[in-house]
């Protein structure tokens, strides 16, 4: 089969476009992870996009088309590229519906997609619409308000109550999401999530104190198995006297997602998992890898949204796995689930892609599941060596380090404040309603 790999931000969505540093860098770790995966499996022909800005190291056989600027002749040269494709692998933000638009763009060609259709990512991807779906599933949703075109934003925080958050009703990652604590904080929060997205929805949300968490998950279109609960180290820009300010000079508090921890033990992790699982039976029609964030509190798993996509998070995972995960997941668009697998090691990732080990997993127990099915059809070749964690058999680099995980990659914080302080995230902690 051959396969297109498109990842938006560093495969030449953005090519002649300012790209944010974080969005990039993220987009070519998990674009070069993806390709080792797939090309492992030694079942597909693979062909991906990259742009100029962001060269990819690709396997021997890999066709790489460079997509140079967003000219008609470019975009001519995606549509042909999904025209000599068997399936489409799509790696895109849910910002200004960028996912949805790209996939109804391969489905209009009928070609298979290896993961959501265009539908099931409108209907995750709307977190306006969210807290209507969870609820009816009973799951934990923060207070929310959707701010539309002109409403009074003042109204809406007597409603939700400070320390609100406030992020555009459809955007990824990070990306305009901020926190505020006071009128004044928010006015300018609200300015911030507007610059991101001027023509859509804002939401305004209760803060939820609690530890920063996702699970990720494959799903088949009605069933899921979860796949591993992951620590999130979620960060608020600081400003030298301990706030953030804009360039004039005003405070609010954006968020920043540095990367994780997988798999993360944690006493609600057993309850992370089942309401990542309800979370995908209410929405219908997801497929592949699933990712699903939250905030673990101490009593409840309550979930913040839903990335209908690869996540991250997929970079520590495809490290801890004997199991190659692209596999599975193609498996899954298939109809076949995997039984959990378990985890064999720990690691902490950054959103750049750099893994490191903290030690071997004793739990011979993945994560609980409402389903279970066959094996996938393509076994992985694994690697050997102590130095490398094999992830389903596509040889990454894995440093081996004792030490607990610290924030990001960077010297560990040594900060200290209270729930709603700006302060660096200590491992899966942090000032939260995050992507």
């Amino acid at each position: 089969m051959r396969i297109l790999v498109h990842e938006f931000a560093s495969g030449g969505g953005l090519a002649g476009q300012e790209v944010p540093a974080s969005l990039g860098r993220e987009g070519r770790a998990m674009l070069t992870a993806l390709v080792a995966d797939l090309t492992a499996t030694g079942c597909h022909e693979i062909v991906t996009t990259t742009d100029p800005r962001f060269p990819l190291s690709a396997p021997p056989g890999v066709q790489v088309v460079t997509l140079a600027d967003r000219s008609s002749a470019c975009l001519d040269l995606l549509d042909a590229l999904m025209v000599s494709a068997d399936a489409v692998w799509l790696v895109a933000p849910e910002t200004d519906r960028c996912l949805e638009r790209l996939a109804a763009r391969a489905e209009r060609k009928r070609k298979m997609l290896l993961g959501s259709g265009a539908a099931a990512i409108r209907r995750a991807s709307d977190k306006a619409g969210l807290p209507r779906r969870l609820a009816r599933h009973g799951v934990p949703h923060p207070m929310t308000f959707v701010l539309r075109q002109g409403a009074d934003w003042r109204t809406a925080a007597r409603e939700v109550g400070y320390p609100i958050v406030v992020k555009p009703a459809r955007g990824a990652g990070c990306n305009g999401v901020c926190l505020a604590s006071d009128a004044r904080e928010l006015h300018h929060a609200v300015a911030m999530a507007r610059a991101v997205d001027r023509k859509g929805q804002l939401l305004l949300q209760r803060y939820v104190p609690g530890v920063a968490a996702s699970v990720s998950l494959l799903a088949d279109g009605e069933r899921a198995v979860a796949l591993a609960v992951n620590a999130q180290w979620v960060r608020a820009s600081r400003g030298p006297r301990g706030r953030s300010r804009n360039r004039a000079g005003v405070p609010w508090l954006p968020f920043f997602y540095r990367g994780g921890k997988t798999p993360f033990d944690h006493p609600l992790a057993g309850r992370a998992v089942e309401a990542a699982l309800r979370t995908c039976h209410a929405i219908s029609g997801l497929r592949g890898y699933i990712g699903v964030d939250m905030v673990l509190t101490e009593s409840e798993a309550v979930v913040i949204e839903v990335n209908p996509r690869l996540t991250t998070a997929y970079l520590g995972i495809r490290a801890v796995l004997e199991e190659n995960v692209a596999t599975l997941a193609l498996a899954a668009c298939a109809g076949a689930l995997p039984t959990p697998p378990i985890a064999q090691r720990r690691v902490r990732f950054t959103s750049a892609g750099r893994i490191v080990s903290t030690g071997s997993y004793p739990s011979r127990q993945g994560p609980r599941s409402n389903e279970r099915s066959g094996a996938s059809a393509c076994r992985s070749r694994e690697c050997e060596g102590t130095s490398e964690a094999s992830g389903g058999g596509a040889p990454r680099a894995v440093i081996d380090d004792p030490r607990e995980a610290g924030p990001g990659e960077g010297p560990r914080s040594n900060e200290r404040s209270g729930a709603m302080g700006p302060r660096e995230a200590g491992p899966g902690e942090g000032p939260r309603s995050k992507k």
